[in-house]
């Protein structure tokens, strides 16, 4: 059985929690997002806590238990504060802009690449080189913010691209010349 899918996720003020067989429904004040789930793990509402468990104990079960609670409490966590992913841009030249709903970035290829952002994604711009981007689906976030880094992914010898604000790039040593 599931450590992580034991907890029982707590119910925030001001966040309805709507469930429908497999199907949960989450609205609070930044929005609503609506999941369907494995019909094999039981979602019930007891109280102000939200409980999940599997319906047998089989090694599939188990391993969708601790993923579904993990959903579940995304979902509640981002319709209450939402999540955020932060990219750095460095390279002589490399920039971002934001025109309308889309990024405009120019890194380094003869063209520039525009990207369109998805509904419920928000983003900013500081400076030019770092994005900021807000939503209140997790997954969603992510793959915006994998999308983005993967049009130039950082190069280990000179570090330029598009990285994570938390990554860090181990940069190599170049060839060294006959002497």
């Amino acid at each position: 059985m599931s450590r992580i899918g034991k907890k029982p996720i707590a119910i925030p003020t001001g966040v309805e929690v709507n469930i429908n067989g497999s199907n949960v429904l989450v609205k609070g004040p930044r929005g609503s997002l609506q999941r369907a789930f494995a019909p094999e793990i039981a979602i019930r509402k007891e109280g102000g806590a939200i409980t999940v468990t599997p319906s047998l104990y089989q090694k599939e079960t188990g391993a969708l238990h601790g993923l579904t609670r993990t959903l579940v409490n995304n979902m509640v966590e981002g319709v209450t504060q939402g999540f955020v992913k932060t990219l750095e841009i460095s390279g002589v030249g490399y920039k971002a802009l934001i025109q309308g709903k889309n990024i405009v970035l120019n890194l380094g290829f003869s063209h520039q690449i525009t990207y369109p952002l998805p509904a419920g994604i928000d983003a900013s711009i500081d400076k030019q080189t770092v994005i900021t981007l807000k939503g209140i689906d997790k997954d969603l976030v992510g793959q915006v913010a994998s999308k983005i880094r993967s049009l130039r992914v950082p190069e280990p010898y000179k570090g330029k691209g598009i990285k994570y604000k938390e990554e860090r790039i181990v940069k190599k040593a170049g060839k060294t010349g006959k002497k």
